[in-house]
């Protein structure tokens, strides 16, 4: 079963280029940003079960080996825990590009940060 998700709510809890379009965001659907120093970083869902799984994968085209998609990804997935929402985020493997610590560590500390939002949006959507 797939899913789609609403940029507008996406915003709340990770920057979206200025523009993107307003219409649901599937399987596919990707978001590029221009980076300052030139080149792009995407994001691609690559898997999407509304309220129950959303997996995001990463490239940077200043990446000298680009990893196969969704090694370097990041997973949200959404648990009923006894009338809770359980909230886990996977962060991929940034082992696999060369000096990928910086952007591991940046992902956690995003994680840290995002995870409040959609645990909030997820558990008003539920009630």
């Amino acid at each position: 079963m797939g899913g789609s998700y609403y940029p507008e709510y996406v915003a709340k809890w990770d920057a979206l280029p200025e523009g993107y379009p307003s219409e649901k965001m599937t399987k596919g659907s990707k978001v590029v940003w221009e980076n300052p120093n030139g080149g792009e970083t995407v994001t691609t869902i690559i898997k999407a079960e509304e309220e129950k799984e959303l997996k995001i994968a990463l490239s940077l085209s200043k990446w000298e080996v680009q990893p196969q998609e969704g090694d370097v990804a990041y997973l949200y997935q959404l648990e009923d825990l006894h009338g809770c929402t359980l909230l886990k985020i996977k962060i991929g493997d940034f082992s696999l590009i060369k000096d990928g610590q910086p952007y591991y560590d940046a992902s956690v500390e995003f994680a840290a940060e995002s995870k409040k939002v959609i645990k909030q949006l997820a558990e008003q959507h539920k009630g």
